[in-house]
């Protein structure tokens, strides 16, 4: 995976970056890919529930390692490492604000986005939301994620002929990796993709972020069951004990 350092989380290898480092990172590998027919540089994020499905299943396992680089997108995964790393990871990179950490510098270099995922009226509004706050952001496409499996060779060939500098794709684990797994080869010349998981949610204002105090003690997942309950309250019960499984039997 790059030459990104990393430490050993749940059986998964997390980069040590920085937000600054990340979005730095984004920027410089899109730009010395503009005019090469290179394969995109592939990076991805894990949380708790992440860790749990590929404990459960080695085909979640293997589909995380086709990426370039791996982000700690969880706050409990951050502190987990200061116990259990010998050289833990210095913040969290959660793709919420990652996209906003890119996208200042991304004004200034003329790099262009391209968003992939949500429902029409989501992936509109993120666009829409994102414009408003960035002026000066390129954006070369949008799709929202609703398509057949009939439909995604012309989504491909959408965004291969519109060649966007980071593409950033949101449709869930682990159906973005998939996604990314079978079109790599025929995305070439796109710069970068980042898979997203629900960002285009909260840019669009649809799913509101947890209070910064909830983010900082890693309680954002409290904060998201307390307005999901249906959703992700047994999500959550099922899945948090195999992630803290994972992270005290496969770190290090």
């Amino acid at each position: 995976m790059a030459d990104w350092p990393q430490v050993m989380l749940g059986g998964l290898p997390i980069v040590r970056s920085t937000m600054e480092e990340a979005a730095t990172g984004f920027i410089e590998q899109a730009l010395r890919a503009r005019g090469q027919n290179n394969l995109p540089f592939y990076s991805t994020s894990a949380n708790g529930q992440v860790l749990a499905m590929c404990v459960r299943d080695r085909e979640f396992m293997q589909l995380m390692l086709e990426a370039d680089q791996i982000h700690a997108d969880g706050m409990p995964m951050v502190h987990c490492s200061k116990l259990l790393c010998e050289t833990p990871l210095p913040e969290r990179v959660a793709t919420t604000d990652l996209v906003h950490a890119v996208a200042e510098r991304a004004q200034d270099e003329s790099v262009s986005f391209y968003f992939l995922g949500a429902s029409e009226e989501v992936n509109s509004k993120a666009v829409a939301a994102m414009r408003k706050l960035y002026p000066r952001l390129r954006f070369v496409g949008r799709r929202n994620g609703y398509f057949s499996p009939e439909e995604e060779e012309d989504v491909v060939a959408d965004i291969r002929a519109k060649r966007p500098d980071i593409l950033w794709i949101g449709l869930g684990f682990p159906f973005e990796q998939k996604f990314v797994s079978r079109n790599l080869e025929k995305l070439r010349g796109v710069g970068v993709i980042k898979t997203s998981g629900g960002l285009f949610d909260f840019l669009s204002g649809k799913n509101p972020r947890a209070p910064m105090w909830m983010q900082r003690r890693g309680l954002e997942w409290a904060y998201r069951m307390y307005n999901e309950p249906r959703r992700l309250t047994l999500r959550y019960m099922l899945t948090n004990p195999v992630a803290v499984y994972a992270l005290l039997r496969y770190s290090r």
